[in-house]
């Protein structure tokens, strides 16, 4: 299957943003996170990076701040590492579906578990 441009760019942005990420940003409010996917408009303007976050609601809120924050200091650097003509605008978006597939995996676990018993 032939690759889009756009799929490229966001894997690229996904590669980078992550680097980044976990290598240079040190906000303490910033907790375990994994960038589940990138999606960015065709002309470029505004990337949306989906993040899973470990931990309570509380957690997730800071850590959605830590990463606005950074968002200034992420783009300064993408423009360095990428040869694009415009570095678009992030915006972080929290992403359940790890945890809802968690959820689920769980919940099929206690029935299978229930199954056995019955048995």
């Amino acid at each position: 299957m032939r690759y889009k441009r756009i799929d490229r760019i966001n894997e690229l942005l996904h590669e980078e943003v992550a680097d980044i990420l976990f290598k240079e940003i040190k906000d303490p409010r910033i907790g375990f996170i994994t960038i589940t996917a990138v999606e960015t408009t065709y002309d470029l303007s505004h990337a949306k990076v989906f993040v899973s976050i470990m931990g309570e609601e509380k957690d997730r809120e800071l850590t959605i701040q830590g990463l606005k924050s950074a968002t200034g200091y992420l783009r300064a650097k993408l423009k360095k590492r990428v040869n694009f003509h415009r570095i678009p605008e992030i915006e972080f978006v929290y992403d359940s579906s790890i945890e809802y597939g968690d959820r689920i995996d769980r919940i099929l676990q206690e029935l299978k578990k229930k199954e056995s018993w019955e048995k």
